[in-house]
C-alpha cells in the first residue's frame, strides 16, 4: 500500500475543496491514487464539490457577527464563484452561519471555524460540502478575524462587499460605527504613523525622492522637499490624522475626543484573489460543440 503524506492530503483538499479527514481517507482507500481518490469523491455525496472545487471564487459577502454587548464580534469573507450566488438567500444563511460559529468558537483559524459543529449537529465542513452540492458552485470560507474589547467593538458593511471591524478602548458603539464607515470609506493603512512598517515608508521615500530629483533644486531644497511628501503621505494614510467623511473640517483624532482607538481590519470581497476573465461566446460555443 502506497503511503499517504500530508502533501497528498493537502492537494486533494485543494483540487476537491473537501475536508482533510475526508481526504486522507479517500486516498488510503485509493491505496494513494490522486486520481482514483477524486473519482470515488465524485461519486458520493461530494461529488459536485470535487467538480467545483477547481472553479475561482472570487465573489461572495462579508459578514459579522458580534455578542449583545459589543465586546466580541466575528467577521468572515465567505466566497462563491458569481455575484448571483452571492445575492442567493440561502448562501448568504450559511454565511451568516459560520460568523455566527466563529463568534462562538472565538477563533480567527478558518480550519479551526470549519471542524466546528453547527446547530444542526454536523460541521460547518460538512454544511459546506452540503452548500455547494445546493448551490453549484465552488464555495469558501476564504478568511476570518474575531476581536475581543474592553471597551466595545462595533462593525459597518457597504453593503455586504466591504466590512470593517473598529476596537475602541472606552464603550461608545455609535463613535465605533462611525469610525467603521469612514474606514470603509478610505481604506487607511493604519490607526497612526507607530502602525506604518518600515519597508512602506522607506518604499516612499524612494518615490517622492525620485519625484523630487526630478524640479532640479539644490541638495538641501530637495532634502526639504522629501521631508514634506513623506510627512503628507503619512497623514493621508493614518486614520487617526484623515478628514472625517462625515465632516471634513473634523478630523478622526478630533472625532475620537479622547477615546483611542485599538485596532481596525478592514475586508473586502475578492481582493488579492486574480479573477479570470473569460469570454462568454466563446465559452457557450465550447460547451455547444462538446453536446
Amino acid at each position: 500500500m502506497s503511503e499517504v503524506t500530508a502533501s497528498m492530503v493537502k492537494e486533494l483538499r485543494e483540487t476537491t475543496g473537501a475536508g482533510m479527514m475526508e481526504c486522507k481517507k479517500a486516498l488510503v482507500e485509493a491505496n494513494g491514487d490522486m486520481q482514483l481518490a477524486i473519482d470515488n469523491m465524485r461519486k458520493n455525496g461530494q461529488a459536485k464539490a470535487a467538480k467545483r472545487a477547481g472553479k475561482i471564487a472570487a465573489e461572495g459577502v462579508i459578514v459579522v457577527a458580534t455578542n449583545a454587548d459589543k465586546t466580541r464580534a466575528c467577521m468572515i469573507e465567505v466566497n462563491c464563484e458569481t455575484d448571483f450566488v452571492a445575492r442567493d438567500s440561502s448562501f448568504k444563511t450559511f454565511a451568516d452561519m459560520l460568523a455566527k460559529v466563529g463568534l462562538a468558537a472565538n477563533t480567527s483559524d478558518v480550519a479551526t471555524l470549519m471542524s466546528q459543529t453547527t446547530q444542526d449537529g454536523i460541521t460547518c465542513e460538512a454544511a459546506r460540502e452540503s452548500a455547494v452540492t445546493k448551490i453549484g458552485e465552488n464555495i469558501q470560507a476564504r478568511r476570518m478575524t474575531t476581536v475581543t474589547a474592553t471597551g466595545c467593538v462595533n462593525y459597518y458593511l457597504h453593503g455586504d462587499r466591504i466590512g470593517v471591524l473598529v476596537v475602541l478602548d472606552k464603550h461608545n458603539v455609535d463613535l465605533a460605527k462611525d469610525i467603521a464607515m469612514h474606514v470603509a470609506a478610505t481604506n487607511p493603512y493604519a490607526v497612526d504613523p507607530s502602525g506604518l512598517s518600515q519597508d512602506l515608508l522607506a518604499k516612499e521615500r524612494e518615490i517622492v525622492t525620485a519625484q523630487a530629483q526630478t524640479s532640479g533644486k539644490p541638495a538641501n531644497i530637495i532634502e526639504k522637499m522629501v521631508e514634506g511628501r513623506l510627512q503628507k503621505f503619512v497623514q493621508e494614510v493614518c486614520l487617526v490624522h484623515q478628514p472625517f467623511v462625515k465632516n471634513p473640517d473634523q478630523t478622526i483624532q478630533q472625532l475620537l475626543a479622547g477615546t483611542k482607538v485599538i485596532s481596525f481590519v478592514r475586508f473586502e470581497v475578492g481582493e488579492g484573489i486574480e479573477k479570470v476573465v473569460t469570454d462568454l461566446a466563446a465559452e457557450v460555443s465550447a460547451t455547444l460543440k462538446e453536446v
